[in-house]
């Protein structure tokens, strides 16, 4: 059997250009990946930045200014600084759930990211179980804390894991609760259709004139999950040393750090989402048809003014966060779970059984 050069050279170059296809796909696959994760490395910077420089202003401080304009590299500072730290481990602890316990942390709230849409069509995965997926991820994290806890072999490590599991059982139920308020109200649990469902009215459609105890609880709850001040019983300093993570050292404690800044930022991005309209122009007072949708109509140009309105928004809630750690005081943690099963889950549970009603009377 003979066969001629030509078609062997024509297979070859099928197979090479079948290979390159494949490449590209693989790097079309982890370009919006890699997009997203250093978007969210550098919104990390800049609200560990914005929380010294307000936090500064609020105690009439200084703040950062040494560390590159206005001290914008103290966090990159810091981060290198910790990746070159000694890394301890505890002798007597359990070395693997010590070691994995930040990783957990960090990983199951880069997850959440994969839902959030950032503007019109710019979402990593739009599902049809979005919100629910955020909440099922984010209840991870905790198993991380209190892994990270039980490893440590301390006692004060243990309880700060016990304190971040019961807090994070307390506020996750109402947190629910709140979340499936909006599902029934946009007929979806799709991150991208609450948007859509809330820009039909414009600045008065926004989830946060149709479910304002709703808001409240979930802000609270958000910020609670976040164990931010006044809830960051898990890591009281003058209780518990810094609970869960009195015992770790250079990259492993920094990973505790960017997690809790995730988490504060994945937060603050689901109450844009979920309740101030998302990516949508929205104008009180004033109805330009062309603003409502100027970001489904000029692609690049309405994706990055979609982006920039998201960030506006979330940027604003995260100020609300930051000025309450540093206004309000520390609860203590009857009083946290109090406020969780007393309070907090009956009002949402109201909360979901007006809403229900709502939609049944109105069909």
């Amino acid at each position: 059997m003979i066969i001629d050069t030509t078609e062997v050279q024509d297979i070859n170059s099928f197979s090479r250009l079948e290979s390159l296809k494949e490449v590209y796909g693989i790097i079309w696959v982890l370009v919006p990946i890699f997009t997203l994760v250093l978007g969210i490395i550098i919104g990390v910077l800049v609200i560990v930045w914005l929380e010294r420089e307000i936090s500064a202003g609020i105690q009439q401080r200084i703040g950062p200014e040494y560390a590159g304009p206005l001290g914008v590299l103290q966090a990159l500072a810091d981060g290198t600084k910790l990746l070159f730290k000694e890394n301890l481990i505890p002798s007597r602890g359990d070395i693997r759930l010590f070691s994995i316990g930040p990783s957990i942390s960090v990983i199951s709230i880069l997850v959440s990211y994969s839902v959030i849409p950032f503007g019109y069509n710019f979402v990593l995965a739009d599902l049809n179980i979005g919100v629910f997926l955020w909440i099922a991820i984010s209840s991870i994290a905790p198993i991380g804390l209190l892994m990270s806890g039980y490893g440590s072999n301390n006692k004060y490590s243990f309880l700060g894991g016990l304190r971040a599991a019961a807090q994070s059982i307390s506020y996750e139920i109402p947190l629910t609760l709140c979340v499936l308020s909006i599902s029934l109200l946009s007929n979806s649990l799709s991150t991208v259709d609450i948007v859509d469902a809330q820009s039909k009215y414009g600045f008065w459609g926004w989830n946060l004139w149709r479910q304002p105890i709703g808001f409240i609880v979930f802000i609270i709850s958000s910020l609670a999950e976040c164990e931010r001040l006044p809830f960051d019983l898990p890591e009281a300093e003058e209780e518990l040393v810094a609970g869960y993570q009195t015992e770790y050292s250079g990259i492993k404690f920094g990973l505790f750090y960017v997690a809790s800044y995730l988490n504060l930022l994945v937060s603050s991005l689901f109450v844009t989402v979920l309740y101030l309209g998302g990516w949508n122009i929205s104008i009180p007072y004033i109805f330009v048809s062309e603003l409502f949708e100027i970001n489904k109509t000029c692609g690049v140009f309405g994706t990055t003014i979609g982006i920039f309105i998201t960030l506006a928004k979330t940027y604003l809630f995260l100020f609300v966060s930051i000025t309450t750690r540093w206004t309000l005081p520390r609860l203590r943690m009857d009083q946290l779970l109090n406020l969780g099963w007393k309070f907090l889950l009956p009002i949402s549970l109201g909360n979901l059984l007006l809403t229900t009603s709502f939609r049944l009377f109105s069909l």
